[in-house]
Protein backbone atom coordinates (compact mmCIF):
# COMPACT_ATOMS: atom_id res chain seq x y z
CA UNK A 1 0.00 0.00 0.00
CA UNK A 2 1.09 3.56 -1.08
CA UNK A 3 1.67 6.61 1.71
CA UNK A 4 2.39 9.78 1.37
CA UNK A 5 2.94 11.49 4.04
CA UNK A 6 3.54 15.36 3.63
CA UNK A 7 4.94 17.58 6.75
CA UNK A 8 6.80 20.66 7.36
CA UNK A 9 4.04 23.17 6.68
CA UNK A 10 3.05 26.31 9.16
CA UNK A 11 2.82 29.91 9.20
CA UNK A 12 5.56 32.10 8.20
CA UNK A 13 5.83 35.80 7.48
CA UNK A 14 6.90 37.09 4.05
CA UNK A 15 10.32 36.51 3.42
CA UNK A 16 10.73 33.63 5.22
CA UNK A 17 11.43 30.21 4.93
CA UNK A 18 10.28 26.61 4.83
CA UNK A 19 11.36 22.86 4.00
CA UNK A 20 8.81 20.51 3.10
CA UNK A 21 8.83 17.05 3.37
CA UNK A 22 7.00 14.01 2.04
CA UNK A 23 7.73 10.47 3.30
CA UNK A 24 6.97 7.81 0.85
CA UNK A 25 5.70 4.01 1.90
CA UNK A 26 5.37 1.45 -0.56
CA UNK A 27 6.86 3.03 -3.85
CA UNK A 28 10.44 4.18 -4.63
CA UNK A 29 10.67 7.48 -5.27
CA UNK A 30 13.55 7.64 -7.40
CA UNK A 31 12.15 5.50 -9.83
CA UNK A 32 8.60 7.50 -9.91
CA UNK A 33 8.71 11.08 -11.68
CA UNK A 34 7.54 13.27 -8.59
CA UNK A 35 5.97 16.63 -7.78
CA UNK A 36 4.77 18.77 -5.27
CA UNK A 37 0.98 20.70 -5.75
CA UNK A 38 -0.36 23.01 -4.07
CA UNK A 39 -4.30 23.96 -3.58
CA UNK A 40 -5.26 27.46 -2.09
CA UNK A 41 -9.22 28.67 -1.01
CA UNK A 42 -11.36 28.24 -4.14
CA UNK A 43 -8.88 27.37 -6.52
CA UNK A 44 -7.55 24.15 -8.38
CA UNK A 45 -4.76 22.17 -7.43
CA UNK A 46 -1.34 23.03 -9.25
CA UNK A 47 1.72 21.75 -10.14
CA UNK A 48 4.50 23.90 -8.54
CA UNK A 49 7.25 21.52 -8.84
CA UNK A 50 8.24 18.62 -10.42
CA UNK A 51 11.44 16.47 -10.55
CA UNK A 52 12.26 13.32 -13.10
CA UNK A 53 13.73 9.91 -12.15
CA UNK A 54 16.94 11.39 -13.90
CA UNK A 55 16.80 14.37 -11.11
CA UNK A 56 15.95 16.84 -13.63
CA UNK A 57 13.91 19.74 -11.86
CA UNK A 58 11.02 22.22 -13.58
CA UNK A 59 9.34 24.75 -11.78
CA UNK A 60 6.31 26.52 -12.27
CA UNK A 61 6.96 30.29 -13.10
CA UNK A 62 5.42 31.63 -10.04
CA UNK A 63 7.88 29.61 -7.88
CA UNK A 64 10.57 29.52 -10.15
CA UNK A 65 13.81 30.79 -8.57
CA UNK A 66 12.22 30.56 -4.61
CA UNK A 67 11.32 26.85 -4.62
CA UNK A 68 13.80 23.87 -4.78
CA UNK A 69 12.51 20.27 -5.04
CA UNK A 70 14.93 17.47 -4.12
CA UNK A 71 14.76 13.58 -2.97
CA UNK A 72 16.94 11.58 -0.85
CA UNK A 73 16.85 8.39 -2.17
CA UNK A 74 18.25 7.22 1.33
CA UNK A 75 15.58 8.50 3.25
CA UNK A 76 13.21 7.65 0.23
CA UNK A 77 11.55 11.22 1.18
CA UNK A 78 11.46 14.13 -0.79
CA UNK A 79 11.74 17.79 -0.07
CA UNK A 80 10.80 21.17 -1.36
CA UNK A 81 12.33 23.92 0.00
CA UNK A 82 10.41 27.24 -0.10
CA UNK A 83 12.73 30.70 -0.14
CA UNK A 84 11.03 34.16 -0.14
CA UNK A 85 7.72 33.32 0.62
CA UNK A 86 4.83 35.44 -0.35
CA UNK A 87 1.21 35.65 0.56
CA UNK A 88 0.09 34.02 -2.63
CA UNK A 89 1.69 30.83 -1.73
CA UNK A 90 -0.40 30.55 1.07
CA UNK A 91 -2.01 27.10 0.54
CA UNK A 92 -2.29 22.98 1.12
CA UNK A 93 0.91 21.26 -0.31
CA UNK A 94 1.04 17.62 -1.65
CA UNK A 95 3.30 15.31 -3.04
CA UNK A 96 2.15 12.89 -5.88
CA UNK A 97 3.34 11.38 -9.19
CA UNK A 98 4.02 13.73 -11.71
CA UNK A 99 2.44 11.62 -14.15
CA UNK A 100 -1.92 10.99 -15.47
CA UNK A 101 -1.91 8.26 -12.88
CA UNK A 102 -1.09 9.18 -9.40
CA UNK A 103 -1.35 7.62 -5.90
CA UNK A 104 -3.87 8.30 -3.27
CA UNK A 105 -3.16 11.71 -2.36
CA UNK A 106 -1.91 12.21 1.29
CA UNK A 107 -3.39 14.41 3.93
CA UNK A 108 -0.78 17.77 2.53
CA UNK A 109 0.58 20.29 4.99
CA UNK A 110 -0.55 23.84 4.90
CA UNK A 111 1.44 26.44 4.65
CA UNK A 112 0.74 29.95 5.58
CA UNK A 113 2.35 33.12 5.05
CA UNK A 114 0.98 36.39 6.58
CA UNK A 115 2.24 39.37 7.98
Amino acid sequence: QVQLVESGGGLVQPGESLRLSCAASGIRLSINPMGWYRQAPGKQRELVAAITTGGTTNYADSVKGRFTISRSVAKNTLFLQMNSLKPEDTAVYYCNRNSPIKYSWGQGTQVTVSS
